[in-house]
């Protein structure tokens, strides 16, 4: 027995690999395993064209424990190797026999691509033996190496064909329990959850028997036509760990430019945590049937986070640990048809099945809002006709279009209100006046509402328009004369106005927006009232303030009394002013700053 030396280079990696590529020591046995169904695979293949070849009844992976000596031993029945491809594959780092391994990717699907997942072993291991015995071959061979400088090849006896791997593992040290790995339990979790979906029997050997601890076929790859709703529901309540059945299924093939399997699950209800920045997007990657990642954000698109599932495909370009995707052709083109394809879904259910698009979009609507503010329009025709907003005149949750659709003749913009609810949205004084002229209003309760269409702009060629801004025009032109002539004919009351209240509005002037109302506060610019409350309202952010104007009701009693006190008495005037303007940010909403001196003022001018 000679024992032979790494490559410098090789060595190098070697180190490299143990200490630094894999983030995540309980991949070793996922790399094992799938190296171990590499090797099944060919022999599989192969024995199709060589009739020379035998294959037992079965061809499983059998892993079996030692606690004794510390040794897990992962064997196969795949095709083996001689000394000179254990010196080829296991003595050059990066070397793959399934890299050599040519053949029609139609007739089978190679997993171990990568030569260097076998030294992940290494992360866990102070020890590796390698006992295999080639098909047709009469010699078997152990490879022993403990990862250090070099390894040794020697002959040895084994009954059988194929590959036993002997991992002895490294000792408990205070911050890591190596001896874990020896727990059934373990085992099991591991394969589960990485290697669950191989297609050949692995299998546990206990005191008893051996046990079968992986599914074999994954759901996503069965007869769609065959699959019950019972084992979609299975299959995602305990995958993603949720309470409640999804919503919506996807389950679609996709073939072409890029050939993927995807299992995606629309939730019936948003994850406790899925508006805070704890929330992690992404779907499950697996290579052929083997997790690689378990959230793969690359994979789907921010505006539709909220979908939970898997992504099968064996033409990820990967990095070394087979950890992180590369940014390749690949990787963009399935993340574009799982955005087309749930694009496609969410506009089904809203045509076919509103009820649950419904409970879906109150739960995560605000999700698809957020996606078409950070885009900043770019997402506006994938988007916006998902969107819903409450009807003033169908008291429900509309989409724009169906808005659009009950539009009135004259009217050539949307209107929308800001306020905390419905409710109280239906007592902002502007909201009468529009009803009342038959046009239907948009109630906006979410914080992202007022943001999104913004960014909107218009939709269909529709501009929106907040009720609240104080250029809002509904007169007809003689009208609107009329109260253009009011506001100049009463242009040093309004001015004495604008300038008693000191700087906390921009301008005063009568409307005729207000039906019954008397007073209200209307905003000009792009901030408008509702949207101060929410911005102030966000932690580390600096206290904006909308442009304020005063709207005063020019056909009620108040813009009357105005005009006789302004010329009696002025102090009296004064006081009335700043009661004039308490009332109307409580309307709004909005603090009092003097609260005090404003009740003093109502309770001295009752008593009079």
């Amino acid at each position: 027995m000679k024992k032979k030396q790494f490559k410098a280079e090789s060595k190098k990696l070697l180190d490299l690999m143990i200490n630094s590529i894999y983030t995540n020591k309980d991949i070793f046995l996922r790399e094992i395993i799938s190296n171990a169904s590499d090797a099944i695979d060919k022999v599989h293949y192969k024995s199709l064209t060589d009739k020379s070849i035998k294959l037992p009844k079965e061809l499983t992976i059998d892993i079996s424990v030692d606690k004794d000596k510390k040794t897990i031993t992962v064997s196969d029945t795949g095709i083996g190797m001689n000394e000179e491809e254990l010196d080829n594959n296991l003595g050059t780092i990066a070397e793959s026999g399934s890299s050599l391994f040519k053949m029609d990717k139609k007739d089978v699907n190679i997993i171990g691509q990568f030569g260097v997942g076998f030294y992940s072993t290494f992360m866990v291991a102070k020890k590796v033996e390698v006992i295999t015995k080639p098909y047709g071959s009469v010699e078997a061979y152990t490879w022993r190496s403990t990862g250090d400088d070099g390894y040794t090849i020697e002959k040895c006896n084994k009954d059988t064909f194929g590959t036993d791997i002997i991992i002895t593992l490294k000792d408990d040290i205070e911050d890591y329990k190596y001896s874990d790995y020896l727990e059934e339990y373990k085992i099991k979790e591991l394969v589960t959850k990485y290697s669950n979906f191989i297609r050949y029997p692995i299998r546990i050997t206990n005191d008893k028997e051996k046990v079968t601890i992986n599914e074999m076929t994954p759901l996503w790859k069965k007869d769609k036509k065959k699959i019950k709703d019972e084992e979609y529901n299975n299959f995602y309540t305990n995958k993603f760990y949720d309470y409640s059945n999804p919503l919506k299924v996807i389950n679609y093939k996709a073939e072409g430019s890029v050939e993927f399997n995807a299992l995606l699950f629309i939730p019936s209800h948003a994850p406790y945590d899925f508006y805070t920045k704890n929330y992690k997007r992404g779907l499950e990657l697996y290579s052929n049937g083997v997790l690689i990642m378990e959230n793969s954000e690359e994979l789907l698109p921010e505006e539709y986070n909220f979908v939970k599932g898997v992504v099968d495909s064996s033409d990820l370009s990967l990095n070394i640990s087979r950890e992180i995707l590369q940014q390749d052709r690949q990787v963009k083109l399935i993340a574009k048809n799982i955005s087309k394809k749930i694009n496609n879904e969410l506009k089904d259910m809203l045509a076919n099945d509103r009820d649950n698009y419904d409970k879906f979009y109150k739960e995560c609507g605000t999700a698809l809002k957020i996606a078409i503010y950070n885009s900043f329009g770019s997402l506006k025709e994938e988007l916006e006709d998902l969107l819903l907003f409450y009807s003033s005149k169908e008291e429900k949750y509309i989409t724009l279009r169906e808005y659009i659709d009950n539009l009135k003749d004259d009217q050539n913009k949307i209107y929308y209100a800001v306020g905390e609810s419905i409710s109280k949205i239906n007592l902002m004084p502007q909201v009468d006046n529009l009803k009342d002229k038959g046009y239907e209003i948009l109630y906006l309760t979410d914080y992202a509402d007022e943001f999104v269409l913004q960014v909107l702009k218009d939709y269909d060629g529709k501009e929106f328009a907040n009720i609240e801004n104080a250029d809002l025009n509904l007169d007809s032109e003689e009208d609107a004369k009329e109260l253009e002539a009011i506001n100049l004919n009463n242009k040093d009351l309004l001015d004495k106005i604008t300038s008693l209240l000191d700087k906390k509005v921009t301008k005063v002037k009568f409307t005729n927006n207000l039906k019954n109302h008397p007073v209200c506060l209307a905003t000009e610019g792009m901030i408008s009232n509702g949207m101060e409350r929410i911005i102030n309202a966000m932690p580390n952010e600096q206290n904006i303030s909308s442009s304020k104007v005063l709207l005063i009701n020019s056909k009620h009693k108040i813009a009357d009394k105005l005009r006789d006190i302004y010329n009696k008495d002025l102090s009296k005037f004064e006081k009335y002013v700043k009661v004039l303007y308490g009332q109307a940010c409580l309307i709004e909403g909005l603090n009092v700053d003097n609260t005090n001196e404003i009740s003093d003022i109502i309770f001295e001018l009752i008593a009079e």
